[in-house]
């Protein structure tokens, strides 16, 4: 069996590798930092004995899914389970952060999973057998003031992830969202909210429980894993919540503090 992971040089994409890797399934990982996606596959091939197969790739670029997709194909890669983790965010205002930024969150968090998702759900549904998870977050059930389009994105990946679970559920197909909330990877330093109320007074999770709660959910089968009470306690208290309240603590939330 064969595993894609895409953001898989570090946090719950790196921790979601090994725990597949221990079970001896065998790997596609990709992400942009090819050294470090070299340094993975080699530690998790000698630990496990597993063959673990690199690709460095941007998946915000447009024809990168496309690209990834075709080269496995003439590798006669068939991928039993993708795992579309790869996204990051950008804090600040929208009106002050560059286009780019935005469009470069739209492009990797909403276009290239809803790509590889398409590209890789084909073969799955002619074997009527194989898994998705997408990596959302608990941002995505809330507006988010000083990350606006991110926490937007969050809400489409959920969004998705439970219609295609439904549409598919007699199919042979598992369709799992994971849904962290704050959690110690690289992410907040590239967003630039690690000074936020949320990472520095909230204490995150570590990645390694977030990969594992969604690990496991992925194999029983379930829609929507959120690790971790508080979080869920979130997620699920913003839907019974006046809206402008939730979204003023969204944003007290992500403020810098000293």
């Amino acid at each position: 069996m064969t595993v894609l992971i895409t953001g898989a040089s570090g946090g719950i994409g790196y921790e979601l590798a090994k725990l597949f890797a221990k079970e001896h399934h065998n790997l596609v990982l990709v992400a942009r930092n090819g050294p470090r996606l070299t340094q993975v596959a080699d530690e998790l091939q000698r630990q496990f004995g597993i063959t673990a197969r690199t690709v460095a790739l941007d998946l915000a670029e447009p024809a990168a899914p496309q690209s990834l997709s075709a080269q496995l194909q003439r590798e006669g890669i068939a991928v039993d389970i993708l795992v579309n983790n790869a996204g990051y965010g950008k804090f600040g205002e929208f009106a002050e952060v560059p286009l780019e930024q935005s469009q470069g969150q739209i492009q990797l968090n909403i276009t290239a999973l809803t790509e590889l998702t398409k590209l890789f759900l084909g073969p799955m549904l002619e074997r009527r057998s194989g898994k998705i998870m997408n990596v959302a977050s608990t941002a995505g059930f809330q507006p988010g003031p000083l990350m606006a389009v991110y926490y937007a994105t969050k809400a489409y990946v959920i969004s998705f992830s439970e219609a295609l679970a439904n549409e598919l559920s007699d199919k042979g197909i598992v369709v799992t969202c994971l849904c962290p909330g704050a959690t110690e990877t690289g992410f907040a330093g590239r967003a630039g909210n690690d000074e936020s109320r949320l990472f520095k007074k909230l204490r995150p999770m570590d990645a390694k429980t977030v990969a594992r709660a969604g690990y496991h959910g992925l194999l029983k089968g379930k829609t929507l894993v959120i690790p971790g009470f508080r979080n869920w306690l979130v997620a699920e208290s913003v839907r019974i919540s006046p809206r402008k309240m939730v979204t003023a603590i969204s944003r007290w939330v992500s403020e810098r503090v000293e």
